[in-house]
């Protein structure tokens, strides 16, 4: 195991610490959850960063990341949404879950047809990303009848990253358009 795999993997056994932390009954839990996905985060940047500059790309890797990724924001998504039950944080939450979903199946189905090169990740996308984690951290740092400013941001945030992640689908859908209509041969 590399030092990037070791950042994934942590990323990812961070998420159920988060989880435990959210659902504390304690005023600093839901800020100590958030300095948890803040580190999660961070880690989802350094671990690309140091499998390049050290040359430490595997194929373990490149599939970790992205589940890794998918399941951290998912789950707080899950979180956030499940404690509020408003639609507000829903219908974005909703948005970029099925956007993960949808992008990860056409990812998928391009590789088979050996077009995974096509389906590379945009500047736009990491800006989406970098939007949903400033926004997750918000919404997990809230603590109910303190800080309004927080929730808000929070919500202003999530709602652009899912506007963000409706157009960055679009693209996506667009590039394996002609592969998406072009029957099969066998």
């Amino acid at each position: 195991m590399n030092i990037a795999i070791f950042l994934t993997l942590t990323r990812l056994s961070s998420i159920p610490i988060l989880g435990l932390f959210y659902y504390l009954p304690f005023r600093w839990a839901h800020p100590v959850a958030a300095i948890i996905f803040i580190f999660a985060a961070l880690t989802d940047w350094l671990d690309g960063y140091v499998a390049r500059s050290l040359s430490q790309t595997t194929d373990l890797g490149a599939f970790l990341d992205p589940v890794a990724d998918k399941l951290l924001v998912g789950a707080v998504l899950v979180l956030v949404v499940g404690e509020c039950y408003v639609a507000y944080l829903a219908i974005p939450g909703a948005i970029i879950i099925c956007r993960e979903i949808i992008i990860s199946a056409l990812r998928e189905w391009m590789s088979e047809l050996g077009k995974r090169t096509t389906m590379t990740v945009s500047f736009l996308s990491k800006i989406k990303t970098t939007l949903q984690m400033i926004a997750l951290i918000l919404l997990i740092w809230y603590v109910p009848g303190r800080s309004l400013w927080i929730i808000l941001s929070g919500v202003f945030f999530l709602w652009v990253a899912a506007l963000l992640t409706i157009w960055t689908m679009v693209i996506y859908l667009k590039i394996a358009w002609q592969d998406l209509t072009t029957s099969s041969k066998s």
